[in-house]
């Protein structure tokens, strides 16, 4: 099959995309010789893009990102360059350590980092992050997800076997997760509120009780506490009794809030640990949590 050379649509002069997938057909070759004889990017944004995730290698069965770019290829492996310089620009705020249990490490993930990446790149994932964070670099597996517009706490596993212990507590919800919210308007009457709307015709459960109100934007910050975990539960239920988290371009107010990053985080986790029988009680500092006082509407 001959080489490849996929152009994307590009609808700004200065961001340009595309696809390379490329047959390596001698053993003297390596992959930055090849990708600077198919594509007119230079060396130094090859670097930059293969460096970031962008550059995959295919090993019969196997297909995985690759970084070594001056190693050289065997005959019969394919190289995938997936070039998107808008992905490739994304930036995102650190995330930060709130605590160590060599086994596995729980993080506060910022707002617009990934949990996992995609084959356009992995730089803003939280999975890379914490790869490169310790002096004496660890594996790095993901536990659990958080969505991208959410932020708050999220636990890395450093061995596979922590993986699959902790993995177990998350898929039973034999733990405890609490989230917060600004929300728009205050339906909740001062009392806390059971949700049960089931989502994607499964059971879903969540608790609502209202924090702090603040009268001149009728936004309302809440505390929910999760006992299954459905896609888009926590917003899925909030909008359903009219209470759609800000900054919500799902299911609240796409229009209003396109200023405003959505504002969901969480804030709390609790659990037995698997691995050691330690309570673990992690609950993220006062200046990461959302702040009703903050947000202008």
């Amino acid at each position: 099959m001959p080489n490849e050379i996929l152009m994307k649509d590009i609808t700004e002069p200065t961001l340009s995309k595309f696809e390379l997938h490329l047959n390596v057909e001698s053993a003297d070759t390596n992959a930055l010789e090849l990708l600077k004889t198919h594509c007119e990017l230079p060396v130094s944004q090859i670097k930059a893009a293969v460096a970031k995730g962008a550059l995959w290698l295919e090993k019969g069965k196997s297909v995985k990102r690759f970084r070594r770019i001056k190693k050289a290829l065997a005959p019969n492996n394919k190289l995938h360059f997936y070039f998107d310089e808008k992905i490739l620009n994304q930036e995102v705020e650190d995330a930060i350590l709130l605590a160590d249990y060599d086994d596995y490490s729980i993080w506060y993930k910022p707002y617009g980092m990934l949990s996992h990446g995609s084959k356009w790149s992995e730089h803003t994932t939280i999975t890379r992050f914490v790869s490169e964070f310790f002096e004496h670099q660890r594996p790095v597996f993901l536990v659990h997800r958080l969505d991208r517009a959410a932020q708050g706490i999220i636990v890395v596993a450093h061995t596979k076997s922590a993986t699959r212990e902790l993995a177990k507590l998350f898929e039973h919800h034999n733990l405890t997760k609490v989230y917060w919210a600004i929300c728009h308007n205050n339906t909740l009457e001062n009392q806390a509120k059971i949700i049960e709307l089931p989502i994607d015709e499964k059971p879903a459960k969540s608790t609502v009780e209202a924090i702090n109100y603040k009268v001149q934007d009728n936004i309302t910050l809440v505390s929910i506490n999760i006992e299954t975990g459905r896609k888009h539960q926590i917003r899925k239920h909030l909008a359903s009794i009219n209470m759609p988290i800000v900054g919500d371009r799902l299911h609240g107010h796409a229009i209003s809030d396109s200023e405003t990053n959505l504002q969901l985080c969480a804030v709390h986790l609790s659990f037995s640990c698997p691995i050691t029988e330690r309570e673990v009680n992690i609950n993220l500092p006062e200046n990461l949590k959302p702040n009703i006082q903050d947000i202008q509407l």
